[in-house]
């Protein structure tokens, strides 16, 4: 899950392509949920229709004249108009259409409105989420980055198979719930800042705790997730603790070499030799971090 924190967040059901095209073109979205619409069809313009069949024509109508300059056996001038034609022709041949960057940017705003029309309610931009979901959702993409680019995760310590398939999960439910939030918060909002009456008010306060209660349970999803994030951090300092250990205890017969050979005091040798004792520790640390993530992690996905 590359680039994150992501400003489009996909449905991770949605193809591969299709969801890669959507997240590529956060700005295209937004006007198209603005209600844009892109032209099905472009046309060449008339002025460069006309200049390329004029072109063609000339050309054309030279190499029959050069051709009766032939069979006239006036040779210098027929090398001279047909070498103008060849030339005529290979220029509109090879002259690009003034017009092709413009079509295949018009291509390309087709091709993301009919994804994003083919995917409708299936990704979330994060402009579309008001600033209380934006913060949950930076704290639920900060979670999940810091499991995925963790040390213990890449080495296989976690379930990084589950991981992959979990964490999108998480993200995207969370997105979606956020997104529904948010709309309906915003609707809820424009209506009682009209001022209501009594008889309005008693209809909107439980409306307004129905909203309450949805955020209390998004933060739920975003706190489970920030605690096996926790645990995996405690992993990771657990495994990198023990590597740089392992990294000294290699090099102790050096150090206790070096001590014999400087005539040293050898009292430091008995406080070298616990670094394997710390090793040790760091292990079953490790393995005790590790444990923990994993039930954290059962319970995230329960």
């Amino acid at each position: 899950m590359p680039g994150r924190p992501a400003k489009v967040i996909v449905d991770p059901a949605v193809p591969d392509d299709a969801a890669a095209l959507l997240r590529e073109h956060r700005k295209l979205l937004l006007r198209i949920q603005a209600g844009w619409v892109p032209e099905h069809r472009r046309r060449l313009p008339m002025a460069g229709l006309v200049v390329r069949g004029a072109a063609t024509a000339t050309a054309l109508i030279a190499s029959v004249y050069g051709l009766a300059l032939f069979v006239a056996e006036r040779y210098t001038p027929f090398v001279v108009i047909m070498t103008g034609a060849a030339l005529l022709i290979v220029s509109v041949l090879l002259r690009p259409r003034p017009d092709a960057e413009v079509e295949r940017r018009h291509a390309l705003e087709r091709e993301v409105y009919e994804a994003a029309r083919r995917h409708e309610g299936r990704y979330v931009l994060r402009e579309r989420l008001d600033e209380p979901a934006r913060v949950l959702m930076g704290r639920a993409q900060a979670a999940i980055e810091q499991v995925v680019d963790s040390s213990v995760n890449a080495e296989g310590l976690l379930d990084d198979v589950r991981n992959g398939v979990m964490l999108p999960a998480q993200e995207w439910e969370i997105a979606r719930l956020l997104a529904k939030l948010s709309e309906l918060r915003a609707e809820h909002q424009d209506v009682v800042s009209e001022g209501v009456t009594p008889e309005v008010a008693a209809v909107a306060e439980p409306l307004a705790h129905a909203l309450d209660s949805s955020q209390r349970a998004v933060l739920a999803r975003v706190e489970a997730l920030e605690r096996y994030a926790g645990h995996v951090a405690d992993a990771e300092r657990a495994y990198r603790a023990r590597n740089q250990i392992e990294r000294l205890s290699a090099k102790l017969p050096a150090y206790e070499e070096l001590l014999a050979e400087s005539g040293a005091d050898g009292s430091a040798v008995p406080e070298l030799s616990r670094l394997s004792d710390d090793a040790d520790r760091l292990e079953q640390a490790l393995r005790d971090s590790v444990s923990s993530a994993h039930e954290a992690f059962r319970h995230l996905s329960s």
